[in-house]
């Protein structure tokens, strides 16, 4: 069994997948993925969500042993999404005498997956409704858009424990310590953190901050999101990050160079001027090339940081396929209050340095800090060297600000 208690009478049930190469069809998952699971052993039971397919005979043991010949009673619906609900059929087949309990707009959701009708076996409840399994009470908040319409966080008054649906989740499997004082809280593990909620949360920076705001008042010991570790210690450091996440504001100065490059011109150039920025006391400089790093480590950093210089060269009269991707997606995920230098490059006909200027001028609270740049083929400093001392010098002032 992976089970492990996290209170006297609450149960962690569910389970880690290291298989399964991507998430959601296209994310990478270099370090696995858990998929969390509650249960509750009151005098009533309750379940908090199922799990993604990968992990289901680990949960379904889990959650077999760990009941240990009871009933099960409730199934608590935090969030629709397949890899959390993709389990109730079996569950329902396995357990036929529980009740679900969720909201309105989960069972419309519930409905849609089961290709059924599942109002007799369901319980709708909303913000005022009350609700006990015995010495436990359950507060119902409604949190549409963290990130799908239905999500609902739940607190538990008694343990005072929050149920967050996604929120406060990350990618990485849970090797046996689920709690965030059993794991060293560095960059390497909150990277992980911030890669899912920019690519999965984060275009919802509104309605994250309006779920903040809804528990800022409640008095929580214990976080339990549907992916990654429990928070029980360091809460705090999760939150203020997310304070920062949620308002599109950088954790950082540092200074990121994101560039394609076909023959190498224009990633010769943006190593030059990361010596350049680095000879002016620069440190932390990051370079990608869009071709080399996946699309979600790049919306990472753009998330970490405020300062971003882009090298785009142009591609049959349009962007490089890569780069136009990246910047679509830094778009669509709602990327804002951000300062970007550009260069571009084209041989015959440089038209990046446009189309790049017509994704950024779709985003709110861009700050484009220069005209951009003009390769013809490759740097010359007749042409070339007074745009570049006007990037490093902006760079320079906004890093050190």
């Amino acid at each position: 069994m992976t089970t492990r208690k996290i209170t006297n009478d609450l149960i962690y049930v569910g389970g880690s997948d290291t298989r399964e190469p991507t998430f959601e069809n296209f994310i990478p998952l270099d370090k696995g993925m858990a998929y969390n699971s509650y249960l509750l052993l009151d005098e009533k039971t309750v379940l908090f969500d199922t799990v993604d397919r990968s992990v289901a005979s680990t949960f379904f043991e889990n959650l077999e042993s760990s009941l240990d010949g009871r009933s099960l009673d409730y199934l608590f619906i935090t969030h629709m999404e397949p890899d959390h609900s993709d389990e109730i059929a079996d569950l329902l087949l396995r357990y036929p005498g529980v009740t679900i309990v969720l909201n309105a707009q989960s069972l419309k959701m519930l409905d849609n997956f089961m290709g059924k009708d599942m109002q007799a076996k369901t319980i709708v409840v909303n913000p005022s409704s009350e609700f006990s399994s015995g010495k436990h009470s359950f507060k119902f908040i409604n949190e549409p858009f963290v990130h799908w319409p239905e999500v609902m966080f739940i607190y538990d008054k008694y343990s005072k424990v929050l149920f967050s649906a996604d929120a406060f989740g990350s990618f990485g499997a849970n090797f046996g310590n689920i709690f965030d004082d059993e794991i060293t809280l560095d960059e390497s593990y909150f990277l992980e953190h911030r890669r899912y909620y920019a690519n999965v949360i984060g275009k919802y920076g509104d309605y994250v901050i309006k779920a903040l705001d809804s528990i800022k008042d409640l008095d929580i010991k214990i976080v339990c999101p549907l992916h990654g570790v429990i928070w029980r210690s360091h809460f705090d450091q999760l939150l203020d990050k997310y304070k920062l996440w949620s308002r599109y504001l950088p954790e950082s100065n540092d200074i990121v160079i994101i560039y394609n490059t076909l023959y190498n011109h224009t990633s010769d150039l943006c190593y030059q001027i990361a010596t350049e920025l680095a000879e002016h006391g620069v440190k932390n400089i990051k370079m990608y090339d869009v071709s080399k790093t996946e699309l979600s480590f790049l919306i990472s950093e753009v998330f970490r940081v405020q300062n971003i210089l882009l090298a785009a060269t142009t591609y049959s009269t349009n962007l490089y396929p890569p780069m136009k991707s990246f910047l679509n997606d830094m778009a669509a995920l709602n990327v804002q209050n951000k300062n970007f230098a550009l260069i571009e490059n084209g041989t015959w006909g440089p038209l990046s340095g446009k189309r790049v200027l017509a994704i950024l001028e779709t985003m709110k609270n861009i700050n484009v800090l220069n005209k951009p740049v003009r390769l013809m083929s490759r740097y010359k400093a007749e042409n070339n060297q007074a745009g570049v001392e006007e990037i490093v010098d902006k760079l320079t002032d906004l890093y050190n600000k």
